[in-house]
């Protein structure tokens, strides 16, 4: 089975992200569907399999294959689920193929790099060629919002280094920032919209808390960048407040979205925040523990599977490049872990979770040949 074809069956099966959201069917929701196909998959090849639970419907597969005399164990990561699908103008699960393309939900982000290193795998059962590499694939669930597989697969896998599947059009990606989410809350009282001054208005005491945040981010852009990813930032992406129009409402909630760089500890960010605000206003508020935890990736210990992966790239394109990015992989989990990380794969981030969600045939194609020349060049 090529990859185009094992892409196509995987775009059929949805492994939709609920993102948090209550949805009134779960039709269509989580990653079991490809995770039973994934299993097939490795049944077929009389490879050894283990599925790791995460949380209903929700499981790490991950798989080895080993290779007679090998030295080096490399990690294959890639994560099943994929982000919803409203307002798509393409069929979501169709697995279109048009114009030298792939399209489909999940298509660029990562089924297409999930089917390229499934054919890899396959081949090397086949194949079985002197001086490979082992090789682990492992595919993890809810990389979208939380992490929450990669944070699980971690205590169970390890490797010599690892390749971690997003569409990065066939660069290598050894750093990028990390994400930090967490909630805030200001609180009121509720009463009658007729009598607003025997209440007292959370949605107002938000409003005024949200001058001091921007403030705040203005300030945090400014104290410190790193020479690749640029500044730290913070975002407020949500709010939510009120139970109807004719009642003062008693509480109001945001989100908050904070970009960490390397060098920077996640877990202190929500900490500094809190010391500001309450420093620079008396509006009541709490913070929520922390909810997203994606740390940054340095490149401090990735010299190596770079150069591994370099040397593979310029026997199939003749040069390489290596670049940073601002978005959040399960590339740094796996880092912190213990095991030397990049990302790549193929296909561009910016078709990843649009209206028409595609991948070129040729990159894939293209992707193969280097992940191949990555697992079999003797090191």
């Amino acid at each position: 089975m090529t990859a185009v074809e094992l892409l196509r069956d995987l775009v059929r099966l949805p492994s939709l992200n609920p993102m948090g959201r209550t949805w009134a069917s779960t039709e269509f929701l989580f990653e079991h569907r490809v995770t039973a196909y994934l299993q097939r998959f490795f049944e077929s090849l009389s490879l050894p399999w283990e599925r790791q639970p995460v949380s209903p419907q929700r499981e790490n597969i991950f798989t080895r294959f080993d290779s007679p005399g090998a030295t080096r164990t490399i990690l294959f990561e890639v994560h099943q689920d994929t982000v919803p699908v409203e307002a798509m103008i393409v069929d979501p699960f169709g697995g279109e193929i048009r114009d030298g393309k792939v399209f489909g939900r999940g298509s660029c982000d990562v089924k297409g790099s999930m089917a390229v290193m499934l054919t890899v795998l396959a081949r090397l059962v086949r194949e079985r060629p002197k001086g490979a590499s082992n090789l682990i694939v492992a595919c993890s669930v809810d990389e979208e919002h939380t992490f929450l597989g990669v944070q699980e697969l971690v205590k169970k896998v390890k490797a010599d280094f690892a390749i971690v599947a997003e569409p990065t059009q066939l660069k290598i990606v050894d750093a990028h920032k990390g994400v930090v989410r967490w909630k805030v809350r200001t609180p009121g009282r509720a009463c009658h919209s007729s009598r607003p001054d025997q209440g007292i208005n959370a949605i107002y005491r938000m409003g005024r808390l949200l001058g001091v945040i921007e403030n705040y981010a203005q300030e945090l852009q400014r104290s410190r960048s790193d020479a690749r990813l640029g500044p730290p930032t913070i975002s407020v992406g949500r709010i939510d407040g009120g139970v109807s129009v004719n009642t003062v409402p008693d509480d109001c909630v945001i989100e908050i979205d904070r970009r960490v760089l390397p060098g920077e500890v996640p877990l202190d960010t929500p900490c500094d925040f809190e010391a500001y605000l309450r420093k620079n206003t008396e509006i009541p508020f709490t913070l929520e523990p922390v909810w997203v935890n994606c740390p940054p990736l340095g490149n401090t210990h990735s010299a190596g599977v770079t150069a591994a992966l370099g040397a593979a790239i310029d026997t199939v394109l003749g040069s390489h490049e290596v670049i940073c990015v601002p978005f959040g992989t399960d590339g740094s989990t796996i880092a912190e872990a213990g095991v030397p990380s990049v990302v790549f794969g193929p296909g561009d981030i910016a078709q990843a979770h649009t209206c028409d969600e595609w991948i070129a045939i040729e990159q894939m194609e293209k992707a193969e040949q280097i992940l191949w020349r990555l697992v079999t060049t003797p090191h």
